[in-house]
């Protein structure tokens, strides 16, 4: 496909008004006041070209990197609009909340409009940009929470013209050009609305800018903000290891797409946790302290070195189905298990090469993958690429009957398949290939600032096959429509490992036991449960289900004493040498009663266990370049 400058988005047809009147695209100006961040609330003042007649203005619905429509319009608060001194009557369509229609009269040439973003409190959290943002100390400011925009342009052709006044002293980052600055007032450079979109601010009274690459180019920094500044303060390693993720990617893909690039990572226990991609930034969030805890640096190492890939394997190379010419036309998220399947396996690499994850971490975690999926009984009636295609929704279901529904299961079982593919790679050249030379030929040179490649099934195919001559297209179908009972293994297998159980926790899943409060119980009685007694989830088919346990029940007592989880460990180690079953007091809502699980092989961690008949092949695929 032919590579596309940085904003335009669409590949298919273009509105008759586009294509009549380019020339006049319109040029907003949007005015954000973040004073009252603290607060959680945000006021913004638009002006928009128009004439008269029915304006039609959209609140961004499908936001890049999101797979939903998510746009957070229910957070969209005190909605006016003006022309010439008037308010002016709207009224938000019927068939779309996010559109919505202003009556213009003669003689007006701009609406002014005014809308406020209710940030959600942390209770409420959300996901992505509709998820809390907000803290006494620092923000995430996501223009799609306060921009509307005029029907008929494409976002790369609607020129935005921004400022934002922040809390007084507040510093700030963003990949945004900044034309003036006057005191806690920023005026950005005109930019598309793509690119404005694109482009999250930063802010907070603690936010420290670490340099990446100082000297080369072109340039990547980490910006940090925290709700305290002894956050900010990690040992020196920790920089070195971001440092040496930079080297790492670049190496691995051979060029960049990015003029500049910002690790905009955000360290807070009261925002929404997660990750989401920008072309030359992304915008990270993770708990205060994750910076500072070794246990909690370990849990969080591989999320900005996947955030980091998707600006090669999301943003530059993208599904076809994923370009649409606006925020509010339908994403198809079928390929998502290159887009984020892709993106898991070499963030997760990358985070082994660069050291933010030691090779002992990178297995332990990668064996909690393949346990995870294994026991994700559900793929006896949904395939993978059903989880794809269903990703708008399972983004947003509950975290209850998840083995049995399945959830977004392109991202970890999308790993284990890559591996498969690199593996393959690996062994029928010999070794003189892998899935690195893909990523470069696939992603890599020509360097050039941010722009959008589009691929389809068939390009991927082909890419593969360019590295290496082989059934990919049956591979990749067989992937993606078995039924088969079990995770796919052949990558861990064929890499010199198999998936192993043992009554030991690794490091890693102690640090996520304690982090979480739950004890995970899944490879041995088929149950999480949390600290409190509450039954997040089980496994159909294992034995806790079998007796009649369920999520959202309560555990109260095992073997008539009341429910710790050092209580269930010491019940699960005695019964290896005894004959006696399992009692456990469930309380289900107002009822109780005991049901008894027959167990006795006590407590069953995953883990990788080396097998010395074949190549090691996993440490060399986590060795540093």
């Amino acid at each position: 496909m032919t590579a596309r400058p940085y904003g335009l988005i669409l590949v298919a047809i273009m509105l008759s008004a586009v294509c009549a009147a380019t020339d006049h695209a319109p040029h907003l100006t949007i005015a954000l006041d973040a004073d009252e961040a603290p607060r959680r609330i945000f006021h913004a003042q638009l002006t928009v070209p128009t004439n008269p007649g029915t304006l039609t203005l959209y609140y961004p619905k499908w936001i890049p990197g999101e797979h939903a429509p998510s746009g957070p319009v229910v957070d969209l608060a005190a909605l006016k609009f003006m022309g010439n001194g008037r308010t002016l009557r709207w009224r938000r369509a019927l068939d779309d909340n996010w559109t919505i229609h202003v009556e213009v009269p003669a003689g007006v040439d701009e609406v002014h409009a005014g809308l406020d973003f209710l940030s959600p409190v942390p209770a409420e959290q959300g996901l992505f940009s509709s998820g809390a943002s907000a803290t006494e100390k620092m923000t995430v400011i996501s223009w799609n929470q306060v921009v509307i925009y005029p029907k008929g342009w494409t976002a790369d052709q609607i020129i935005c013209s921004a400022s934002v006044r922040l809390p007084a002293g507040w510093k700030f980052a963003s990949p945004l050009p900044v034309a003036t600055q006057a005191g806690d007032e920023v005026h950005f450079a005109p930019v598309s609305l793509y690119s404005l979109i694109d482009s999250p601010v930063l802010a907070g009274e603690y936010l420290r800018i670490i340099p990446l690459n100082e000297g080369q180019m072109p340039p990547a920094e980490l910006d940090v903000a925290a709700d305290s500044e002894a956050a900010l303060n990690p040992p020196a390693e920790v920089w070195q290891h971001y440092q040496s993720l930079v080297q790492q990617a670049v190496t691995l893909f051979g060029a960049t797409h990015y003029r500049n690039y910002h690790f905009l990572y955000s360290l807070s226990d009261h925002v929404a946790h997660f990750g989401l991609e920008h072309h030359e930034a992304n915008d990270s969030r993770s708990q205060e302290r994750t910076l500072i805890d070794p246990e909690l640096r370990m849990l969080a190492a591989s999320l900005l070195s996947h955030e980091y890939v998707h600006s090669w394997n999301g943003k530059y190379r993208r599904p076809a189905d994923l370009l649409t010419s606006d925020y509010q036309q339908a994403m198809q998220d079928d390929l998502l298990w290159v887009y984020e399947g892709l993106t898991e396996y070499l963030g997760n690499i990358l985070a082994a090469r660069s050291g933010l994850w030691t090779p002992e971490q990178y297995r332990d975690n990668l064996a909690e993958v393949a346990a995870r999926m294994d026991h994700h009984r559900g793929r006896s009636w949904r395939n993978l690429q059903d989880t794809a295609d269903s990703a708008a929704q399972l983004y947003f279901s509950p975290h209850q009957w998840e083995s049995w529904r399945r959830e977004v299961d392109f991202y970890d079982e999308g790993e284990l398949d890559w591996l498969w593919a690199d593996v393959i790679i690996r062994t029928q050249s010999k070794g003189t290939k892998s899935l690195d030379d893909f990523c470069r030929s696939f992603h890599g040179p020509p360097s050039s600032g941010p722009m959008v490649k589009s691929y389809t099934f068939d390009d991927v195919v082909n890419g593969l096959n360019q590295v290496l001559s082989y059934d990919w297209r049956g591979f990749w179908s067989d992937r993606l429509t078995t039924h088969a009972p079990h995770a796919p293994l052949g990558g861990i297998e064929g890499s010199g490992w198999t998936l192993a159980y043992d009554e030991n926790r690794s490091e890693m899943m102690r640090a996520w036991e304690e982090d979480h409060r739950t004890m995970d119980a899944v490879s041995s009685l088929g149950f999480a449960v949390k600290e409190d007694g509450e039954i997040t989830d089980t496994i159909e088919d294992m034995d806790a289900a079998r007796a009649g346990v369920g999520p959202g029940m309560r555990l109260v007592a095992v073997n008539g004493r009341r429910f710790t989880p050092q209580v269930l460990r010491d019940a699960l180690s005695a019964g290896k040498t005894n004959a006696r079953p399992l009692a456990l007091l469930i309380e289900n809502a107002d009822y109780f009663r005991t049901l008894t699980l027959d167990y006795h092989r006590g407590e069953n961690y995953p883990h990788l266990r080396r097998d010395e008949a074949k190549p090691d092949l996993l440490s060399e695929i986590t060795r540093a370049r």
